[in-house]
């Protein structure tokens, strides 16, 4: 288990270094100039110039290579140790200017946002997304399990069709047409929630609910599965033989193996889910990221386009470590 953490967190940079230079290649062949944006900035050609070479925005490799050096903590790290931080923090006092505020990872300014650093949009932006995805995923969870142990319990049934029908729905409706059906169903006819709103926990439950659909979809396809061959197997048997009752032998025996397959799918179905809800954000006008990340790539933010890539990435990641973790711990006879 040591081993598995102590490798992964090993090659962690080079994961991320390598969906760095990809991130930066495609953004930087995006048309256009991020500081001649027509409903943003719009500075004077002289002003744009000196805003490109005062970003590093002139040449890639100058870019490549200052931004690495913001984002990954060396340049805080080497003027700390030479004496460069506090030499500028007095200077700025001695000239009546505010002492900038120094970040380990400086992600940069955002082009977009005038006087918005990226590190401060993630900030107030993130949280928003992961109580939306992690709201999903609980969903996705409960209503998954439930409809493929329904359907594993008694295949061929009604009861196994309808999860079947429901769990293809999920799949194939997108979310936009599931997020405008419940908001009908939601906010106008049951009055639960409100639209265009975000702060309360019934603003929660339908944006969480229309972006769990596809999860819960492919859960509890998963479920059915595994249920489906572990109740087939020899030791269910000699459960049953046993005269241990069919809940006991479904929640107790069954499940548990069953729901392997499930576990390996939360981590990525979880960075998803926390990561890709932009068209839930657009549709329930909810304040995440993911509609900071659409606005960066239409206006070539580039600091804010790496920025969210690589927080997405780190998340993906480490929600894949932690479920190898959990794999492991559940079934210790996996190496």
């Amino acid at each position: 288990m040591i081993q598995l953490i102590t490798r992964r967190l090993l090659l962690l940079p080079i994961v991320l270094l390598v969906i760095y230079t990809l991130t930066l290649f495609l953004a930087w062949q995006i048309p256009g100039s991020p500081l001649d944006n027509p409903e943003g900035r719009q500075p004077p050609a002289e002003v744009q110039a000196a805003m490109e070479a005062q970003y590093k925005l002139d040449n890639f490799g100058t870019f490549y290579w200052s931004y690495l050096d913001n984002a990954c903590g060396t340049k805080w790290l080497r003027e700390t140790i030479t004496g460069e931080a506090a030499a500028n923090a007095q200077a700025a006092v001695a000239a009546g200017r505010p002492v900038p505020i120094r970040r380990v990872f400086d992600l940069g300014p955002s082009l977009q946002y005038e006087d918005w650093k990226v590190n401060e949009i993630i900030a107030s932006s993130l949280p928003v997304s992961i109580v939306l995805g992690g709201a999903a995923v609980l969903w996705a969870v409960m209503v998954g399990v439930l409809a493929g142990v329904v359907g594993a319990v008694r295949p061929g049934s009604l009861a196994d069709l309808g999860t079947l029908l429901v769990a293809l729905i999920g799949i194939s409706l997108p979310n936009f047409v599931v997020g405008t059906v419940l908001l009908l169903i939601g906010p106008v006819l049951l009055g639960i929630g409100t639209i265009g709103s975000w702060g309360a926990i019934s603003d929660v439950i339908w944006p969480s609910l229309t972006l769990s659909m596809p999860f819960a979809a492919y859960i509890a396809r998963l479920t059915r599965l595994g249920m489906i061959e572990v109740l087939g197997t020899d030791y269910i048997r000699t459960a049953r033989a046993k005269g241990v009752s069919p809940r006991g032998v479904v929640l107790r025996h069954a499940l548990k193996n069953a729901f392997l397959p499930v576990l390996s799918y939360l981590g990525p179905a979880a960075a998803m889910a926390m990561t890709g809800s932009f068209v839930v954000e657009r549709v329930f006008n909810v304040p995440g990221i993911g509609k900071h990340f659409v606005n960066a790539v239409l206006n070539k933010d580039l600091f804010l386009i790496i920025g969210v890539v690589m927080v997405f990435a780190t998340m993906l990641i480490i929600f894949n470590l932690i479920v190898d973790v959990l794999y492991r711990w559940v079934d210790p006879r996996i190496v």
